[in-house]
């Protein structure tokens, strides 16, 4: 198959890699300098576009993707489809899919979960949103650039799954420091307080398999001075759009706004710019209530 590629940073270009790697004829566009293993690199999107018969996104933000459709979309023959693995906000998903409708192309919003390496791997998890057909044109691909694909419904319900799932991940992170904090308050050794939590109603994914204290459970970015696994301003880039989400159909989430406050205070005010999501534990460590 021969398919586009915009968007080839640290997601992307393994991404891509990997589908070159499979077989298939990937041409490949940035902004910025790229190489990447296999992939033949054009002057413009629009360039990479013509001819493909699937064209892939991986995209900052929702204002970007707007913009690279609207060049992508017209280079674009009947038919083919028009993948978007970023994570943006649900309302331009939806846009975009209708664009690409109206130009007589199949669309599917696709965000990813499995960070940088999984995207190495292979491994990633692929959340869908567009028509039965769009998402049978693009499984193949997901089959290559990860382990599974979840078709969530029509378009804008990939990415609608995404935040959701990490709206939850962020509070779940939030609660699970704080409780580590309180713990070493009360004179509560914190391997004693994982043993009993991991195995009991406090169970968690922040803690069992991702947990924010050093030498606790399996091998975390706690463990190698919270470099990031997955960034505090990439969580704080999803509760935004989760709360924006919220906003947009008039869905009460507390805490999910508590969260965004929280991350929005650790990476623009505080030291969290940089560090993993998980670094919110040192940060309740320093301080009193108040």
């Amino acid at each position: 198959m021969k398919i586009a590629f915009i968007g080839l940073g640290n997601m992307g270009a393994p991404m891509a890699a990997n589908l070159a790697a499979a077989g298939h004829d990937v041409i490949g566009f940035d902004q910025a300098d790229a190489t990447v293993d296999g992939v033949t690199m054009t002057q413009s999107a629009a360039e990479a576009a013509s001819d493909a018969e699937a064209v892939i996104t991986m995209l900052p933000n929702g204002q970007i993707l707007r913009a690279v459709a609207d060049e992508v979309i017209p280079a674009m023959h009947a038919g083919a489809v028009l993948i978007d693995c970023s994570t943006v906000d649900v309302d331009n998903a939806r846009a975009v899919a209708r664009q690409a409708a109206d130009a007589g192309l199949l669309s599917v919003d696709a965000p990813v979960s499995g960070g940088i390496g999984g995207a190495a791997a292979g491994t990633l998890t692929f959340m869908a949103g567009g028509s039965d057909a769009a998402f049978a044109k693009a499984e193949p691909l997901f089959d290559i650039m990860g382990q599974k694909a979840v078709h969530c419904g029509q378009a804008g319900a990939g990415q609608a799954a995404k935040i959701c799932n990490n709206m939850i991940l962020g509070v779940t992170m939030i609660a699970t420091c704080e409780a580590f904090a309180l713990a070493d308050k009360l004179g509560l050794d914190r391997q004693k307080m994982f043993d009993v939590v991991s195995t009991s109603s406090g169970y968690s994914w922040t803690m069992n398999a991702y947990c924010p204290a050093p030498g606790v459970g399996p091998q975390s970015p706690a463990d190698n001075n919270y470099q990031p696994g997955f960034a505090a301003e990439l969580m704080l880039k999803d509760l935004r759009l989760s709360q924006q989400a919220a906003d947009s159909a008039d869905a009460d989430t507390p805490m999910g706004q508590v969260a965004t406050t929280l991350y929005e205070q650790f990476v623009e005010h505080e030291d969290g710019l940089g560090r993993d999501f998980s670094a919110m534990l040192p940060r309740f460590e320093k301080r009193g209530r108040h």
